[in-house]
């Protein structure tokens, strides 16, 4: 029998908390959304707020939060590199200050938290696919070390209150997800390229366009997410959490200009600085663990967003 629960979700207007308030909400939980919209939007949770069981507050986890709930899922922080780098003191207080402030609040609670940790913990990683025992190779004081290094010092801080504390932790390492309600202008390379082919504006490719990335379609993300909530409480992970099926940037691009239609043009400009050239994870706890598999593929998940953003460009 399901166990209706009261769950939090920091960062749940933004892309990913948007999608996972409503998978919570249709199983029948109450969702309180926490956000402070610096890098997400009202819009992508507007109609959940006729729903009795959603509530929205506008917050900063940077500031401590006295609410009442039963799982805590933290997801705030700006995962692009245009919105991180905007402002990269307050991503590093975010990763920081908002896990320890989420932290105390679980511990207060005495309940189970997850912890949305990234890829990027492994920076340009030296070996492929990357598995969760890879230490990484990262760059501590480049321009994209404040999300980087804020996210492994968020790992550090949920471990040490697990050790600590006993506290029950989560900890699941996304890997490049896409889908509905991505900002247009987050500077992401599926909703760059999208955006840029609907337009029939040349598509940015950075290199040679060699570079992989896995994509992993934002329903499979989140059913990783809930499985990895719902496991047992001795598997804190971290674990990777994404699809392993890898492509070129290059490929990406030649993907998009298809199913778009568009008569766009690549347009080849150089790598910014410490761009990972591969990006692929190692899934094997996650199938092993969490019983996940990724369902969506690359192109039917790119047929199911496209009409996302072609839909902004109309208003």
């Amino acid at each position: 029998m399901l166990q209706h629960k009261r769950i939090l979700v920091t960062g749940g207007a933004g892309f990913l908390g948007s999608h996972l308030c409503r998978r919570l909400l249709a199983a029948g939980h109450e969702v309180i959304c926490v956000d402070n919209f610096f890098s997400s939007s009202r819009q992508n949770v507007l109609d959940l707020l006729e729903n009795p069981h959603f509530e929205l507050l506008r917050h900063d986890i940077t500031l401590p939060l006295h609410v009442e709930a039963d799982e805590i899922y933290n997801l705030a922080c700006p995962a692009s590199p245009i919105h991180y780098q905007a402002d990269p003191v307050q991503t590093i207080k975010t990763c920081v200050m908002g896990s320890f402030n989420m932290l105390g609040l679980a511990k207060r609670l005495k309940c189970k938290i997850f912890q949305a940790s990234t890829s990027e913990v492994y920076g340009d990683p030296e070996q492929t696919p990357q598995h969760e025992s890879y230490w990484g190779h990262v760059n501590p004081n480049g321009l994209r070390s404040c999300y980087d290094e804020g996210k492994r010092c968020a790992e550090a801080l949920f471990f040490s209150y697990f050790r600590e504390h006993h506290l029950k932790i989560k900890i699941g390492r996304i890997f490049n997800t896409y889908g509905p309600n991505m900002q247009p202008d987050d500077g992401r390379v599926v909703s760059n390229f999208i955006m840029q082919a609907l337009q029939n504006k040349p598509i940015t490719v950075y290199g040679d366009g060699s570079q992989t990335r896995s994509f992993c379609y934002v329903d499979d993300l989140i059913t990783c997410m809930v499985n990895f909530m719902d496991s047992d409480e001795s598997i804190t992970g971290p674990i990777n959490m994404g699809n392993p099926t890898e492509f070129t940037i290059l490929e990406l691009a030649q993907k998009v200009i298809a199913l778009t239609g568009s008569s766009s043009q690549i347009n080849y400009l150089p790598l910014p600085s410490d761009d990972p050239k591969q990006r692929r994870p190692d899934i094997t706890q996650a199938k092993e663990k969490l019983n996940f598999t990724p369902t969506i593929d690359l192109e039917t998940g790119l047929r199911k967003t496209i009409p996302y953003f072609a839909t902004l460009l109309k208003k």
